[in-house]
């Protein structure tokens, strides 16, 4: 009988961790071109990498082509590994963490757009104290629509998430932080730019384009007459719906506070602000754990700090 053959022979290196922690990054991700930004990589860098996990491993992981990005059996097995072997690695940091006073390990948070926007960025503070209390621990920081960071944080590409949530997440642990005022603008250039609000009827938005946005998803809508609002075009992130609006050609969504720190207070005008504006609710969320993770439990403190300064 012939010697069965091992995929991996000796000690796992800093580097097998590394490849493996981008082939899970891939596949989460779907496929090598939406790794690019969350990676921070080029797409032959990751290419490369695949590779050579693939010769050390002595496996097809992935499948590419014109039916799309898949994991083969053998990748779909490796992937569970990889799962393991990283939670793994965590549990064993936390306990070293939690034997003495430093907090070591990595933190990865997801932000929606424009955080720094806010007119009081408790954000700022709370990454400056926990830059004070920990560090040790490298930090990587993603922004992203805010429709992506709950998907982010369920699927373990970041520990932590910023965003609004539009309903109750019983799978996840969430802290309240702050309401953001939304109104619907139109800009110079547009129709009912310089009507007075006296002068615009609700049923008068019907004849006009929007730029499609969460609130405008099916079920999201503030009235039911929005559900037949002309929405020609979609951009969720909030500069590409600003660029659209100031055009002139379409209404939509945008944060009150966006609209006056990029000086386009003179270039907007909110419309029907008593009927048609409303509040976004952002929380920090992370998935709740069986055991005490230091870091996340760490800036989770530093959010409440900085929180009760602002309010105090």
């Amino acid at each position: 009988m012939g010697k069965r053959k091992t995929a991996i022979s000796g000690q796992l290196a800093d580097m097998d961790l590394r490849l493996l922690r981008v082939f899970k990054t891939v596949a989460d991700c779907g496929g090598f071109t939406a790794a690019e930004v969350e990676l921070n990589l080029a797409n032959s860098t990751i290419c490369n990498y695949m590779a050579d996990l693939e010769k050390r491993l002595d496996m097809r992981l992935c499948e590419r082509g014109r039916a799309g990005f898949g994991l083969t059996e053998q990748g779909k097995v490796v992937y569970e590994a990889t799962q393991e072997l990283l939670s793994a690695l965590d549990q064993f940091r936390n306990r070293v963490n939690q034997s003495h006073d430093r907090i070591m390990g990595q933190l990865d948070l997801g932000c929606a757009e424009h955080m720094l926007g806010l007119p009081r960025s408790f954000l700022v503070d709370a990454l400056g104290r926990f830059a004070d209390k920990a560090p040790d621990v490298r930090m990587r920081i993603a922004t992203m629509a805010s429709d992506d960071v709950v998907p982010a944080v369920m699927d373990g590409r970041v520990q932590i998430g910023i965003t609004v949530l539009h309903g109750d997440m019983p799978g996840l642990k969430s802290l309240k932080l702050y309401d953001e005022q939304m109104s619907l603008y139109c800009s110079r250039g547009h129709p009912l730019h310089g009507r007075s609000e006296a002068d615009i009827r609700l049923e008068d938005l019907q004849a006009y384009r929007f730029v499609e946005s969460p609130r405008l998803l099916p079920g999201r809508e503030l009235h039911p007459a929005m559900s037949g609002w002309n929405k020609q075009v979609s951009a969720h992130h909030q500069e590409a719906r600003a660029t659209l609006i100031l055009t002139g050609h379409y209404l939509g969504f945008l944060p009150r506070h966006l609209v006056k720190n990029w000086g386009w207070g003179s270039e907007m005008q909110p419309l029907l602000e008593s009927e048609l504006s409303y509040s976004n609710s952002f929380y920090a969320i992370t998935k709740p754990r069986t055991e005490r993770n230091l870091v996340v439990d760490a800036f989770f403190a530093c959010l409440q700090d900085a929180l009760a300064k602002k309010v105090g």
